[in-house]
Parts: structure tokens; C-alpha cells; sequence
């Protein structure tokens, strides 16, 4: 096929000339311990969630906003006029 990307520098290419460079995980995964402590405290708040704030939830504080759809899904009549194409 000829549009399959030219790989000739990458099958040459000299390793030796990279950079050694050390990995710092910045958001390491939980542990166990975490896991089955945030299981716990969840089973503890029970079925429930809190909605003690949406009552009392002043809703004249609100902004109106409007809002604007940028990235519209094509019509029928688009799609067909691309397949024929």
C-alpha cells in the first residue's frame, strides 16, 4: 500500500543519543488501606445521599445564562451528500 508512513529514520535511529530521565508518579494510585477506609466511611453515610444544602439552596442567586450549541451533529441530508462523495 502506499500510504504506510516512511519508519526508514526510526529503524536507524541511534538510541544511545537519548536523555536518561527519571519518572515521578504525581498521582499515584490508591492502596488498599485507602480503598476499603473510603468503603467504609461510603457504607457509613448510608443509602442516602446528603441534600441538606438543596433545600435551603437560595435559587434567586442564580445567573441567567444562555446557551450556545458550537459543534452541531450533521443532518440526515449531510451525512448522505458525504457518503456520495
Amino acid at each position: 500500500m502506499g500510504d504506510k508512513p516512511d519508519v526508514k529514520e526510526v529503524e536507524s535511529f541511534d538510541k544511545s543519543k537519548l536523555k536518561k530521565t527519571e519518572t515521578h508518579e504525581k498521582n499515584p494510585l490508591p492502596t488498599k488501606e485507602t480503598i476499603e477506609q473510603e468503603k467504609q466511611d461510603f457504607s457509613k453515610m448510608g443509602d442516602k445521599p446528603d441534600v441538606s444544602g438543596v433545600e435551603t439552596f437560595d435559587k434567586s442567586k442564580l445567573k441567567k445564562t444562555e446557551t450556545e450549541e458550537r459543534n452541531t451533529l450533521p443532518s440526515k441530508d449531510t451525512i448522505a451528500q458525504e457518503k456520495k462523495s
